[in-house]
């Protein structure tokens, strides 16, 4: 974070002078302001930052977002966040791996276990939120393709219109991974992303339970979730 910050507002300022005369405009810096101009992330910043299908002004929001995170933690670094946003991370696989190896302790191999998750109903992550006893509660889970009904507990068909839905608070937890055949039949692994492009930015498979549906059925309809996604605020708490 701190080179990416250095480059945007080292950049900005040599633009600032090349217009004040003071600096020779490159041609790098005019590739600068055309990125600028049609609202598009510059392939300076962009291949320092993190993966993001978003415009630059909604990019923009997004770093001070993942930068205030990062703030906290630094001036408190003797703090536990009450929840960790996810979907504010660099490398959200690291922390989800910090949870694992703190399990570890007790014993477990890290390479048999792997990271449980369990949507609580909290809705909002400002609401009184118990401190877990163990794991981590985390937020900015946006599902494509279904939604969490919160009502039931469980995956539900998309609300007209509406491809994204958000999920309340999530504990995450790290366990055993199930022996073959004991796996839980009324949760669908759901695949987590960093953005929409889906791909190369694959983070874990999260469980959610879907005892009213088949899990196959969300496999076909390529339900997944997805970290960064713009236009939906990852602050706000998601229809009931």
């Amino acid at each position: 974070m701190n080179v990416l910050i250095e480059k945007i507002v080292g950049n900005l300022a040599d633009v600032g002078l090349a217009f004040k005369g003071e600096l020779t405009l490159t041609g790098e810096m005019e590739v600068l302001m055309n990125s600028i101009f049609m609202n598009k992330i510059p392939a300076l910043w962009e291949k320092l930052a993190f993966p993001s299908t978003r415009g630059l002004n909604s990019w923009l929001d997004n770093v001070k977002q993942r930068l205030d995170q990062l703030n906290a933690w630094k001036d408190e670094p003797s703090k536990l966040p009450k929840v960790t946003f996810l979907n504010r991370l660099f490398n959200p696989q690291s922390f989800l791996t910090a949870i694992q190896q703190v399990k570890a302790k007790e014993g477990i191999e890290l390479n048999k276990m792997m990271i449980f998750t369990n949507v609580t109903k909290k809705l909002y992550w400002e609401e009184d939120l118990p401190e877990p006893k163990e794991g981590a509660l985390i937020f900015g889970f946006q599902i494509e393709g279904a939604r969490w009904d919160s009502q039931v507990g469980q995956l539900e068909e998309c609300m007209p219109k509406k491809s994204f839905s958000v999920v309340p608070v999530v504990h995450c937890v790290a366990g055993l991974v199930p022996e073959a055949g004991k796996e839980d039949k009324n949760s669908y692994r759901c695949p987590v992303y960093k953005t929409e492009a889906r791909g190369m930015t694959y983070v874990f498979a999260a469980q959610l339970k879907t005892s009213k549906h088949p899990p196959s059925m969300w496999v076909l309809r390529g339900v997944a979730i997805i970290l960064d996604v713009e236009g939906i605020s990852d602050s706000y708490a998601p229809n009931k």
